[in-house]
């Protein structure tokens, strides 16, 4: 899999921005280079590097896997979920030990969710409004004030909530942990002018149940089932009307 695929990957995942996304490709190609020297002096000692040579490049395992997730992500900008899984399953059958398959194992985890039934919003407690899934969709945001593309993206999240009024309802949701405290949640929800309803989740059952493993992270639930788990950052017009109808 290419520098560049693993590039998109990760900043669609996780709290990433494109700047540290280029800073990681730049870390994995000097890593490469590291173990590829080690190897050729012979077993690696230092700094724990295994001794195994990294994936050539034109190795032809790795491009049919990289090519099976450019696949699966077409797919699912497209809202066919359904294409998508297929062709992550397909890579991690055939291709079980590239570097794809093991990119691809995050995405399973978010795509296993889609269809099922949606957790009730359990939280210990509201810091303003308060939220309930109803008759339209609803889409969850899952943030913290401490993350810094949480502090970009929740403005834009304002920003949706007001274009979407009537047609998607959105529910912001922390665990407010690290050095983050309920004031400094109450005062960037004041700075930014944020109106949705925004909660405590109790015990962080919700990130759980939505596979939440980095932030900022979104979902959204339609009928009592969820439709869609991702990276807010694609959340756009063209995407909802394929995912909203």
């Amino acid at each position: 899999m290419s520098l560049m695929l693993v590039s998109t990957l990760l900043l669609g995942l996780g709290c990433a921005s494109k700047q540290e996304t280029a800073d990681l490709e730049a870390r994995i190609k000097s890593l490469e280079e590291k173990i590829a020297a080690q190897d050729a002096k012979g077993p690696a000692k230092a700094q724990g590097l295994k001794d195994r040579p990294a994936p050539a490049a034109d190795d032809p395992n790795e491009k049919a896997a990289g090519d099976l997730m450019k696949e699966s992500q077409q797919a699912m900008n497209a809202a066919d979920f359904m294409t998508a899984k297929a062709k992550l399953q397909e890579l991690q059958q055939k291709y079980p030990e590239t570097r794809a398959a093991k990119a691809a194992s995050r995405v399973m985890t978010e795509l296993a969710i889609i269809g099922t039934d949606a957790p009730a919003l359990d939280t210990e407690k509201w810091f303003q409004g308060k939220a309930a899934y109803g008759s339209q969709p609803t889409l969850l945001v899952f943030w913290e004030q401490w993350c810094p593309h949480c502090r970009e993206e929740m403005p834009q999240m304002e920003a949706l909530s007001a274009k979407m009024k009537g047609k998607l309802s959105i529910v912001g949701m922390t665990k407010v942990t690290k050095k983050s405290t309920d004031e400094l949640v109450m005062q960037f929800i004041s700075e930014n002018k944020l109106t949705f309803p925004i909660g405590k989740e109790k015990g962080g059952s919700l990130s759980q149940a939505f596979a939440v493993t980095g932030i900022p992270a979104a979902a959204i639930v339609k009928d009592g089932k969820i439709i869609w788990r991702g990276h807010p950052n694609k959340l756009t017009d063209e995407f909802l009307a394929k995912l909203l109808g």
